[in-house]
């Protein structure tokens, strides 16, 4: 059980990271002419990575309060499945949260290195 628990949470975090990414990369689409423009104004590759990271940071942190309500408030429907583990045991929820955490910045990292690599004139006559 423990073993098909964890495939199913690695299958899980892959689909989260693949989610992410693919809105990510969405949102940095809808907005080249956006970014071509602060990079014309002056822009530099910095802040364009962190005009794009700073969703991914709010999109991250918004998943991981829902699931750790949830998983809190699941707590005892879980329980009896857990081998030698408190079902609010700290250190399992902070490695969760860090490892959530850590796959949606590269998840989004990539889309804003692509953001970074728009070239000002082609994104003002983009539409």
């Amino acid at each position: 059980m423990a073993m098909l628990s964890a495939v199913f949470g690695g299958l899980a975090t892959v689909l989260a990271a693949m989610g992410l990414y693919g809105v990510m990369a969405y949102v940095v689409a809808r907005r080249t002419r956006e970014i071509g423009i602060r990079m014309a104004l002056g822009a530099d590759r910095g802040s364009v990575v962190w005009l794009v990271m700073r969703e991914v940071l709010l999109l991250a942190a918004i998943g991981v309060g829902i699931g750790l309500t949830s998983a809190w408030g699941l707590t005892r429907l879980v329980e009896s499945q857990l081998f030698e583990v408190k079902p609010s045991d700290p250190l399992t929820l902070l490695a969760a949260t860090v490892g959530i955490a850590t796959v949606a910045m590269l998840a989004g990292y990539v889309p804003a290195r692509r953001a970074t690599g728009i070239d000002p004139t082609t994104a003002l006559r983009f539409e």
